[in-house]
């Protein structure tokens, strides 16, 4: 018997070094949803010179469709389960059309930017403002008004907090319910894990469910200092729409 599902298509909308992850592995574990891990990846790469230092990034580019116009059509396609949910990182969307956006529930996953910014630099020495996704996280905020819809800004230190509390409010947000098991999880890969996972998911390979953990990072080098400075005022921006 053929199964057909109207698949709800919930895009996670979020910067590096965030909880994403860990979100995805927590959606992964309902029976209702399947999970994708950043469908856009290879395209981003592909289209901009962060192939240059991305660790890994000629095997991502073989092991993803480089075409994102076609990606997003896959993903608008997809329709085996009744949820899809789709990890992104919100400055993959280079270039794209983004009337799609009408058609999935848009959650931004955001952080406090220092604390990002010390985690992402020691994979990626160096890091600029478009690699770490808050100018483009407050474009999609822009984008997603025009299109007539609300932003979902959920911020990552509030899920660790308060795990439970966060993923029923959103889970009522996006009109689905709320399932116990996605507050737990099994430590280890999964299948679903780009080829990038080495590089990338050490912390939450070794996880088995959302641990708080103190964010605030007295000192940043100069240089990073000033990043942050850069990227407060989008940050704070974002935090207007948060759940």
């Amino acid at each position: 018997v053929l199964k057909m599902y109207d698949s709800k298509k919930i895009c996670l909308w979020s910067g590096p070094r965030n909880i994403s992850t860990a979100l995805m592995y927590s959606f992964a574990q309902r029976s209702d949803t399947k999970v994708f891990d950043e469908p856009l990846y290879a395209y981003y790469l592909a289209n901009s010179k962060a192939k240059e230092y991305h660790p890994g990034a000629d095997e991502v580019m073989q092991s993803q469709n480089q075409n994102g116009e076609e990606v997003i059509r896959d993903m608008m396609e997809f329709n085996e389960r009744p949820i899809g949910f789709f990890k992104h990182m919100t400055h993959h969307l280079l270039n794209l059309d983004r009337s799609f956006l009408r058609q999935t529930l848009n959650v931004i996953l955001t952080r406090e930017p220092a604390a990002m910014i010390h985690s992402f630099s020691k994979v990626i020495p160096n890091p600029k403002l478009d690699d770490l996704g808050y100018k483009q996280h407050a474009q999609l905020v822009t984008d997603l008004k025009g299109l007539r819809l609300e932003p979902i800004v959920v911020n990552s230190q509030t899920i660790l907090n308060e795990p439970a509390a966060a993923l029923i409010k959103l889970c009522e947000r996006l009109g689905i319910g709320f399932d116990e098991s996605m507050l737990q999880w099994t430590p280890g890969a999964r299948p679903e894990d780009g080829v990038w996972a080495r590089y990338w998911y050490k912390n939450v390979h070794n996880s088995s469910g959302f641990k708080p953990k103190s964010s605030l990072y007295t000192s940043l080098p100069p240089s990073q200092s000033e990043l942050n400075e850069k990227c407060m005022p989008y940050y704070h921006e974002l935090l207007q729409y948060e759940l």
